[in-house]
């Protein structure tokens, strides 16, 4: 039987990406190969319980949702993500994949839109991006850049214009909670007239460093 590690299951508001605000199912996977040093999930890093896909699905269902977000952890550091998104898509949700960008996006039902997170050298884990991934990306998808400081936003900038990310799908610059004063980015993105979208995390602002309920 296809089995998940699950680390909750739980029904909130969308905090991040294009659908920002929306009531949202959120299936988080237990385990990452990744260590950000602004992780504000890392008790998902071990633990949770096997789950069956059956059973994951009925859990979602449960909550008669518009959206499903499937994330993490690092959802796709477990295989049998791959049969959940599908089966997912063919329940007729809107389904979002949040992923770090480290492992390999193939396989992924096209119907997904992919969050996939740039890492930058302020999180400590820049040599995992797996930049191949770029060109599974379409119109879609999202690329995310979570920024600490002035030198991570230039490199970003940089990563931008180098591999030309505006034009391939929307791009994301959010501050790591407590570390980049928003109001700080959101002036660099202004004065360099950045085909970015600048984000916040709702559900901070809502409800602290709480999960998001």
């Amino acid at each position: 039987m296809s089995r998940l590690r699950i680390s909750e299951i739980f029904y909130s508001l969308q905090g991040e990406s294009r659908s920002v605000g929306f009531p949202t199912v959120f299936v988080r996977l237990t385990g990452c190969p990744l260590r950000c040093g602004y992780c504000d999930t890392a008790y998902a890093f071990k633990g949770g319980e096997w789950m069956a896909l059956e059973e994951i699905c009925d859990r979602v269902a449960a909550y008669h949702p518009r959206h499903v977000t499937v994330t993490g952890g690092e959802p796709l550091a477990q295989k049998q993500v791959l049969p959940l998104l599908t089966r997912l898509c063919d329940a007729g949700y809107e389904v979002s994949l949040e992923t770090s960008g480290s492992i390999a996006l193939d396989g992924v039902d096209d119907r997904v839109v992919t969050v996939m997170d740039i890492k930058t050298p302020g999180s400590g884990e820049m040599e995992k991006n797996r930049w191949g991934n770029l060109q599974q990306l379409s119109a879609k998808d999202q690329v995310k850049f979570v920024l600490c400081d002035r030198g991570d936003y230039d490199w970003a900038r940089q990563q931008l214009r180098e591999h030309e990310l505006a034009e391939r799908c929307e791009v994301l610059f959010s501050p790591v909670h407590g570390k980049l004063e928003p109001a700080e980015l959101a002036n660099w993105i202004v004065q360099d007239n950045l085909p970015v979208r600048f984000q916040l995390q709702l559900h901070k602002i809502l409800w602290g460093n709480e999960a998001g309920r």
